[in-house]
């Protein structure tokens, strides 16, 4: 898992990413992971239906998402399926020869959430002096 790590998650953004959102960030990786689930399945359903416009704007939103915490490999993956809809969309071609890379994405996300959850991602809670029951002096 320790190579996987590196490959998925860039350290270095992902520190970056703790630092600028602080106590929020639980709260936005939460936000990643709901918006993520809803660009998988509209890319999916856009890509059943063969609508390369319906694409770009899921594929879009998981890049920029994926980046803000160093997910690298995911934001590539979505960038490569948008830059291929938007292609699509400006030459009225279909999306077809997306579809592996379509498939590819939810593995992906979920391998990189189960990596930013299981690898401490989420900041430590801050403790209070004293503790239950106990007068802080």
């Amino acid at each position: 898992m320790a190579d996987e790590a590196v490959e998925l998650v860039d350290r270095a953004a992902l520190a970056r990413a703790r630092a600028e959102l602080g106590a929020g960030f639980a709260r936005i990786l939460g936000y990643f992971r709901e918006d993520g689930v809803k660009s998988l399945s509209a890319l999916e359903d856009a890509m059943r239906k063969g609508n390369a416009a319906a694409m770009v704007i899921p594929a879009h939103t998981l890049k920029g998402e994926a980046r803000q915490f160093g997910a690298n490999v995911l934001a590539a993956l979505a960038e490569k399926i948008e830059d291929h809809a938007r292609a699509c969309v400006e030459h009225h071609e279909s999306p077809q020869d997306a579809i592996e890379d379509v498939v590819a994405l939810r593995p992906l996300f979920l391998r990189t959430l189960a990596l930013l959850d299981g690898e401490g991602a989420a900041p430590a809670a801050v403790r209070r002096p004293g503790g239950f029951g106990r007068r802080v002096a």
